[in-house]
C-alpha cells in the first residue's frame, strides 16, 4: 500500500473517539431506544462496498437500521454521478425528505459519495436543499463520526468536499447487507481519464491496498461462511502496476483462489488496456474462480475509441477475447457500451453492432451517452438527435436479445453449479446465478438461500432460465 495515501492511525483514532461522543449523546436523546439510520446507495458496486463501511460507521455511533426514511432518525444517500439520470434521482429523493424534515426537525439528513464530490453540486445543495445537514466527498467518508458529532452538538450544517488524489482507509467497521455475498475492494480510484468519465474528477488517483491486508480480509470472509466474493476496483487489471508481478492482480487473483473453502472469487471492473493472457490463464486454471469476464469495450470503432481515450483498438480487444474463449470455451462475456458518442456516426456505430455479433455477449450494459460536466466529451461537437440515438440503441438491444436467447437456448438440458441469492416470485420458488452470472430460477426450499446446489435447465428464456434442483 502506497503510505502518501494512507490515513493516519491518530486520524482514525479520532474518528472512532468521535464516535463514541456521538453515541452518548444518542443515549440522552434516545433513552428508551436506539434511534434508526435509513442508508440508500446507488450506482456501482464500488459504492455498495462504501455504504456498507459508512453503515458500520453509523452502527458503531449507536445507530440501528430500517427501510424507511420516515422511521428514520438520519438518512444517508451514497451518491452516483456516473450518470445524469443518477443525479437526478438523487436531487428528485432528497427533495422528497423536506416534508418528513419538517415534520420531524430532529432528523439528520446527509448526503454523500462521487456526486457530492463535484463542487457544483455541493453548491447547489448548499444554496437549494438547506434542509440537508450534510454534505461531504468521497476523500473524507471516514470523517462521517465528526461530522454527525458537529451537527448533533452545534445544529450547524457541515459540507466537506476536500479534493485529494484520494486516500486509503483500512480497519473502518463494515455492516455488510448479505450473509453470504461479499465485496471486497482491492484498489480505489482510476488514472485512464476515459474522455467522457468523471470517476477520477470524483475518486482520484489510482491506489492499492496491501496485497496481504485483501488476502486476509479474504480468507476472514470465507472462514465467516462467505460463498461469493467480488473484488472489486474501477481497473482492477492495474492493481499493483508498480509492484513486480508477483503482487499484481493475476497473483493475488490466484492466492486468493489457493485459499481452502468452498467458495467462488468474481471481479469487476477489467479495462482491456491492461488485461493480459496471465490474467486470463490465472482464470482458467482454478475451479474456484469464476468463468465470467465483464470487459468492457464501449465502441467497435477505432476512431471513436481514441476520442474516448481508452487506450486499445478493435484488434486488441478482439484478441483479447479470442484468447480467452480458447482458454476458457465456456467462458461468459458481459460487457458495457455507449451508443451515440459525440462525433459518432451510423457507420462507425455499425461496427459496435459487429463485434457484439463476432463475440457473443451474455448480456450489456447499455447507455445513451450522458455528458458530465467536467470532462473532455463534455465540450465535444455532438450533431446527432436523442431521437436518433435511441433507434440505433434499439437495433443494439434488439440484436443483443437475440444473442442472448440463443445463448440461453443452448443451455437447455444442462446441469449449472447455482449459488442460490434468495426467494423469487411464485410459491417456493427460488433465485441464483450460475458461473457465469446467468439468472436461474427454480423450486426449492429455503434453506438452500446462501448454499451452492445443482440446477438441471429446463426452460430457458432470454435474460433468465428456469431449471429442475438435482441436489
Amino acid at each position: 500500500m502506497n503510505s502518501r495515501f494512507s490515513v493516519p492511525e491518530a486520524e482514525l483514532e479520532k474518528q472512532r473517539e468521535y464516535a463514541q461522543l456521538v453515541k452518548t449523546v444518542l443515549n440522552s436523546r434516545f433513552p428508551l431506544s436506539p434511534p434508526k439510520a435509513f442508508v440508500h446507495t446507488y450506482g456501482c458496486q464500488g459504492n455498495v462496498a462504501d455504504g456498507e463501511r459508512l453503515q458500520g460507521m453509523l452502527m458503531d455511533m449507536g445507530y440501528e437500521f430500517t427501510d424507511s426514511p420516515d422511521k428514520a432518525d438520519f438518512v444517508l444517500y451514497n451518491t452516483c454521478a456516473i450518470r445524469e439520470h443518477a443525479e437526478d434521482r438523487v436531487y428528485g429523493n432528497a427533495g422528497a425528505l423536506k416534508p418528513i424534515k419538517k415534520s420531524n426537525p430532529d432528523l439528520i439528513i446527509a448526503l454523500c459519495g462521487c456526486m457530492t464530490q463535484q463542487a457544483s453540486v455541493a453548491e447547489r445543495l448548499r444554496k437549494s436543499f438547506p434542509f440537508v445537514d450534510i454534505v461531504f466527498g468521497t476523500h473524507v467518508s471516514y470523517k462521517l463520526p465528526e461530522f454527525v458529532y458537529r451537527v448533533l452538538c452545534t445544529g450547524m450544517r457541515v459540507i466537506d468536499i476536500t479534493d485529494s488524489e484520494g486516500n486509503i482507509v483500512e480497519g473502518l467497521p463494515v455492516k455488510r447487507d448479505g450473509t453470504f455475498r461479499a465485496w471486497v475492494p482491492i484498489m480505489y480510484g482510476c488514472n485512464n481519464f476515459c474522455s467522457y468519465c468523471i470517476v477520477p474528477y470524483v475518486r482520484g488517483r489510482e491506489r492499492s491496498r496491501d496485497f496481504e491486508t485483501v488476502l486476509n480480509e479474504v480468507k476472514e470472509l470465507v472462514k465467516a461462511g462467505y460463498k461469493e466474493i467480488t473484488l472489486l476496483g474501477q481497473n482492477v487489471n492495474s492493481y499493483n502496476r508498480d509492484l513486480p508481478e508477483e503482487k499484481r492482480f493475476p497473483a493475488l487473483l490466484d492466492a486468493i483462489s489457493r485459499i481452502d473453502g468452498d467458495f467462488i472469487v468474481r471481479f469487476m471492473t477489467s479495462h482491456p488496456r491492461d488485461c493480459t493472457k496471465e490474467l486470463l490463464d490465472v482464470m482458467a486454471s482454478s475451479d474456484k474462480i469464476a468463468k465470467h469476464l465483464h470487459l468492457p469495450f464501449q465502441s467497435g470503432n477505432d476512431r471513436v475509441l481514441k476520442e474516448m481515450n481508452r487506450h486499445y483498438d478493435r484488434k486488441k480487444y478482439l484478441s483479447l477475447i479470442d484468447y480467452a474463449y480458447s482458454v476458457m470455451p465456456e467462458l461468459s462475456i458481459t460487457s458495457d457500451v455507449i451508443v451515440g458518442f459525440p462525433g459518432e456516426t451510423y457507420e462507425e456505430f455499425k461496427d459496435t453492432l459487429s463485434l457484439i455479433e463476432k463475440v457473443k455477449y451474455t448480456s450489456l450494459f447499455t447507455f445513451i451517452f450522458s455528458p458530465r460536466p467536467g470532462t473532455k466529451a463534455y465540450d465535444m461537437p455532438d450533431d446527432i438527435s436523442r431521437e436518433e440515438k435511441g433507434r440505433w440503441f434499439k437495433e443494439l438491444t434488439d440484436l443483443q436479445e437475440s444473442i442472448a436467447g440463443n445463448r440461453t437456448a443452448s443451455m437447455k438440458d444442462k446441469t449449472y453449479r447455482v449459488l442460490v441469492e434468495g426467494k423469487a416470485k411464485g410459491e417456493g420458488v427460488l433465485s441464483g446465478r450460475t458461473e457465469g452470472n446467468v439468472i436461474i430460477e427454480f423450486q426449492g426450499d429455503e434453506s438452500l438461500i446462501g448454499t451452492f446446489v445443482n440446477v438441471k435447465v429446463t426452460e430457458p428464456k432470454t435474460w433468465v432460465v428456469y431449471g429442475e434442483y438435482i441436489g
